[in-house]
C-alpha cells in the first residue's frame, strides 16, 4: 500500500483538527522538551507545529510511507528531521520527552499489546499522546466492506486477502487499562466530529486519502480502480446524503493522553 499526500491533504484542516486537540492536552513546560518525535508523521505540516509548540526541542517524524515523506523533506530544518520507519520496530537511541502519534496505530496490527513497550521509549515523567478513529464500522466502512467482498472484487487473491480492521481501534476504557497502571496522569475520551464536506462525492474523496488506500493497491490494475470507485460511490452518496449546505460527515476519534510514571520535571 503507498499513499497520495495530495489526496490525504485535501481535507487538510479536517484532518488536522484532532492532532491539535490532542497536542493541546499535553500539559508539560515547554522549556523542558527536548526531543519529540510524531510516529506516522504522514506529509509532515502538523509534525512541524511541534516546533513551535516546544522551541528548544528537536523534532522527529518518523513514517514508513516513501510518498509522505518525500512531501515531508521539504520542511525539515535543523530543528526538524524525518526518517523512514515503524511503530513496530522505532526505537530511539535515548527516552524522548513526548511521542505523539495521530491517526496511526489503527493500521498497527495489535497495537493494544504494544503499548506498555512504547510507552518505555518516553523517559519518566515524559508524555505519550495519540488518537486514532472510533468509526471503523461506520457505513462509509461497510460499504467499502461489503463491495470488495462481493464479486467479481472478492475473487482477486489480493483483495481476497485483505484483513478485517473492523477492530483496528480499541475503546477508551481498554487503553486505559493498559496504560494506566504504568502512568502518573492519564486522560483519554472521545469526540464525535460532524465535518461538513463540498463538493461532488465528497465522501468517496476523503476515503480515497485513507481507508481505500488498501482496496485500491490489492486492485492493481487502473481500470479495475475506476470501476471500483463508479460502484463505490453511489453507496456512499446514499449513506450520506448531502444537503444545500454541504454533506454531514460524523467521524468519532478516540484519544488518549498519558504521562509516564517516575521524574516529573517538566510538568505544569
Amino acid at each position: 500500500m503507498s499513499w497520495d499526500p495530495k489526496q490525504y491533504q485535501r481535507y487538510r484542516d479536517e484532518r488536522g483538527r484532532p492532532f491539535h486537540e490532542l497536542v493541546d492536552r499535553i500539559v508539560v513546560d515547554p522549556a523542558t522538551v527536548e526531543t519529540a518525535v510524531d510516529l506516522g508523521c504522514g506529509p509532515g505540516q502538523l509534525t512541524a507545529t511541534l516546533c513551535d509548540r516546544w522551541p528548544a526541542a528537536q523534532v522527529i517524524g518518523l513514517d514508513n510511507d516513501a510518498n509522505m515523506l518525500s512531501s515531508a523533506a521539504d520542511l525539515a530544518s535543523d530543528r526538524l528531521s524525518f526518517a523512514s520507519g515503524t511503530v513496530q520496530r522505532w526505537r530511539p537511541d535515548a527516552p524522548v520527552d513526548v511521542v505523539v502519534s495521530n491517526a496511526t496505530l489503527q493500521w498497527v496490527p495489535g497495537h493494544l499489546a504494544m503499548l506498555p513497550d512504547l510507552l518505555t521509549m518516553v523517559r519518566p515523567g515524559g508524555w505519550f499522546a495519540f488518537q486514532v478513529p472510533g468509526n471503523l464500522d461506520d457505513p462509509h466502512h461497510q460499504e467499502i466492506r461489503s463491495l470488495y467482498r462481493s464479486q467479481p472484487w472478492s475473487d482477486i487473491p489480493a483483495v481476497k486477502a485483505l484483513p478485517d480492521r473492523t477492530h483496528g481501534s480499541h475503546t477508551v476504557p481498554a487503553y486505559l487499562d493498559v496504560l494506566a497502571p504504568l502512568c502518573s496522569h492519564i486522560d483519554g475520551w472521545e469526540t464525535t466530529y460532524i465535518h461538513v464536506l463540498h463538493g461532488a462525492d465528497p465522501v468517496l474523496e476523503w476515503v480515497k486519502g485513507t481507508a481505500l488506500r488498501p482496496v485500491l493497491a490489492a486492485l492493481q490494475t487502473d481500470a479495475a480502480r475506476v470501476e471500483f470507485l463508479a460502484q463505490l460511490a453511489p453507496r456512499l452518496r446514499a449513506a450520506y446524503p448531502s444537503r444545500p449546505w454541504g454533506t454531514p460527515f460524523p467521524f468519532k476519534r478516540i484519544f488518549v493522553v498519558a504521562q509516564r510514571a517516575g521524574n516529573q520535571t517538566g510538568a505544569l
